[in-house]
C-alpha cells in the first residue's frame, strides 16, 4: 500500500499525489503538526484558516472515495512529518508527495523522511502553478538581472490570457499607470462577504484559542472561507462587486471607520485561497478575463489583476526556487537592526503605520500597498534586519508561505538581493501615502516637512536613506533625479533632515 501525505497548502482535488495513488489500494495521511504551526508563531488566524481548511479538505477527500488518516493537534505526539511516517507508515509501500511550497520543509523531505523512517519517498512536480521551475529557470538563464515585466509578457502569451493572437487586448501589456487612484467615497464601497461557521471552524477557533493565544492576532473578526465552496464564492462575490473598481483604486489606501469595507476596499482577498489550493489560479485569471470579454470589468483592472497572479506570483516563486537556500541569506544593504515592538502591538504615533498594523492584527491581512509602502517601506527606511522583517511577514498574513513571502520581502521590499528583483528600491516618503490615502489628514506628524521635531518621519528617513545609500544607488538610471534633487538642497536644509532622522533612529521604539 502507497502513503499519500497531503501538505496544508495543498488542498486541491487536482494535486498530482491524488494522480499518482488508487483510491481502492491507496490511503492519504493530512496531519496538523506542532512543527509546522509553531517554526514561527503564525498568526492566530492563520491557523485557524488552515487547519479549518484542511479538515473540511479530508472530508471531500472522503465524499470522494479516499481513504483519510487525519492527526489533528493536540491529539498525537508526532511534531514533524518525518517522526510521523517513522512511527505509523514504515511498512508502506512508498511515500508519494508533491513539492512543498518551503524550501525548509522541502529539504526535510528531500534528506530526513526516508532515511528518519527507511520508507521511498516519491516527490512529484506541483503542477498547480502555471511556470514550472525548469521553465523559469531556462526563461532566467543567461541573464544579469531579471525583469517581471518582461516575464510576464511571455506567461500572457504562454496562458493565452487576454490575448488577440501574438499581440494583447487592448493594444499594451501593462496598463498599471491607470491604476493609481486615490479613493475619495464617490464609489460605493463593495458589499461584505461573510459566511456561516460549521462545527468544524468552531472547534478549530477554539483550538486555536487555547494552544495559540500567545500569537499574535485577534479571532473576533475571524471572516476566512474554510471550504472549496467557500473560496469559490469569494471569486463569485470578486468578479462581480471587486473586480469592476479594483484597477482604478488597487494602490488606494483608507482609515478603517468600524468595518472592513475600508480595510479592503475592492481588493479581491482571493490570495489565501489561491495559495492554499482552494482556488485554481488558471480558473481565477479565466474568470476575470470572461468579466472583460462580457464587459462586467473594464480592462485595467482585468489586466492588473492577471498581473499578479501570472507575473508576480508566478515570478517570485521563480526566483524562490531558482536561488534558495543562499537567497534567504541576502543582506547587500547591511541593514541589522530590530523591528520595533509597535510592529506587534500595533501602538504608534504614526497613523498610516497604525492603520497598517490593525488591518494586520485584526484580519491576518493587509493589501500589497499597504505592506510595500508603508510597513515595508518604514522597514527599509530603517534599516531592518531583512530576515526580521522576512520572518514578520510570514507570522502576520493568512496568504504568507515561504515560497511568496521571502522574494517579495527581501528583493521587492528590502531591496537586499541588489536588485536582483526589482531594478531600484521601493524607498518613499511620506508624499506618496498622503496622495494615495487619507492617512496623513489624522496623523499628529506633519507630511510637508522632513526636519522639524513634528516631521513625518518617513519623510526624514527616506533622505538619511537616500543619503546613506548614495554609493549602492547613485549610479542608478532610475534614481537619477532623487539624486539630482539631494544635490541642490541646500546644505544647511540637508543636514537639519539628517539630524531629524539620527534622532528617530536613535529611539524608533518611540515613534
Amino acid at each position: 500500500m502507497k502513503i499519500g501525505i497531503i501538505l496544508g497548502d495543498q488542498l486541491s482535488l487536482h494535486l498530482p499525489t491524488l494522480g499518482a495513488l488508487d483510491p481502492d489500494q491507496d490511503r492519504l495521511v493530512m496531519a496538523e503538526l506542532r512543527d509546522e504551526a509553531t517554526y514561527v508563531k503564525h498568526h492566530q488566524q492563520k491557523i485557524v484558516l488552515i487547519f479549518s481548511a484542511m479538515r473540511h479538505f479530508a472530508h471531500d477527500l472522503e465524499q470522494a472515495g479516499w481513504r483519510v488518516d487525519y492527526y489533528r493537534y493536540g491529539e498525537h505526539d508526532f511534531s514533524d512529518f518525518a517522526s510521523l511516517i517513522a512511527g505509523r507508515y514504515r511498512d508502506a509501500e512508498e511515500i508519494v508527495v508533491t513539492q512543498c511550497g518551503e524550501y525548509r520543509l522541502q529539504h526535510a523531505i528531500n534528506q530526513d523522511w526516508q532515511a528518519r523512517s527507511g520508507v521511498s519517498i516519491r516527490c512529484l512536480d506541483d503542477s498547480r502553478f502555471l511556470c514550472s521551475p525548469d521553465f523559469f529557470q531556462k526563461w532566467a538563464s543567461g541573464k544579469k538581472q531579471l525583469r517581471m515585466e518582461f516575464f510576464y509578457r511571455e506567461m500572457r502569451r504562454h496562458t493565452g490570457l487576454l490575448m488577440e493572437g501574438d499581440e494583447p487586448v487592448g493594444g499594451q501589456w501593462n496598463f498599471d499607470s491607470n491604476n493609481r487612484q486615490p479613493y475619495k467615497g464617490k464609489t460605493p464601497l463593495p458589499p461584505a462577504l461573510t459566511f456561516e461557521r460549521d462545527d468544524i471552524d468552531e472547534d478549530v477557533l477554539a483550538l486555536v484559542k487555547e494552544e495559540f493565544a500567545d500569537h499574535i492576532g485577534t479571532l473576533e473578526q475571524f471572516q476566512w472561507g474554510t471550504t472549496s465552496a467557500q473560496a469559490q464564492q469569494a471569486l463569485d462575490h470578486f468578479i462581480e462587486h471587486r473586480l469592476p473598481h479594483f484597477g482604478d483604486y488597487q494602490d488606494a489606501m483608507l482609515t478603517g471607520k468600524g468595518n472592513t469595507g475600508e480595510d479592503t476596499l475592492f481588493h479581491s482577498l482571493l490570495s489565501p485561497y489561491i495559495n492554499l489550493g482552494l482556488l485554481d489560479p488558471m480558473a481565477v485569471c479565466q474568470a476575470a478575463e470572461q468579466a472583460y470579454f462580457s464587459g462586467d470589468a473594464p480592462l485595467n483592472a482585468v489586466e492588473g489583476f492577471i498581473r499578479q497572479i501570472i507575473g508576480w506570483r508566478e515570478y517570485v516563486r521563480g526566483i524562490y526556487w531558482l536561488l534558495m537556500p543562499d537567497y534567504a541569506a541576502e543582506n547587500r544593504l547591511g541593514n541589522d537592526r530590530p523591528l520595533p515592538a509597535y510592529y506587534w502591538t500595533g501602538e504608534t504615533k504614526m497613523h498610516c503605520m497604525a492603520e497598517c498594523f490593525r488591518n494586520t492584527i485584526d484580519h491576518a491581512y493587509a493589501h500589497h500597498i499597504q505592506r510595500l509602502m508603508v510597513t515595508g517601506n518604514f522597514a527599509l527606511l530603517l534599516g531592518v534586519l531583512p530576515e526580521a522583517i522576512c520572518q514578520w511577514y510570514l507570522e502576520v498574513y493568512a496568504d504568507a508561505f515561504d515560497w511568496v513571502e521571502l522574494p517579495n520581502t527581501l528583493g521587492m521590499v528590502m531591496h537586499a538581493d541588489g536588485g536582483y528583483l526589482g531594478s531600484k528600491p521601493y524607498a518613499a516618503s511620506g508624499s506618496y501615502i498622503n496622495r494615495m490615502s487619507d492617512y496623513c489628514k489624522h496623523c499628529q506628524y506633519n507630511v510637508k516637512t522632513a526636519s522639524e521635531s513634528e516631521s513625518c518621519p518617513f519623510n526624514s528617513l527616506y533622505w538619511h536613506f537616500i543619503h546613506r545609500h548614495r554609493k549602492q544607488f547613485a549610479g542608478n538610471h532610475r534614481m537619477k533625479m532623487i539624486y539630482g534633487n539631494l544635490n541642490r538642497m541646500d546644505t544647511a536644509k540637508v543636514d537639519a533632515i539628517l539630524a531629524r532622522a539620527e534622532s528617530l533612529l536613535a529611539d524608533p521604539d518611540a515613534l
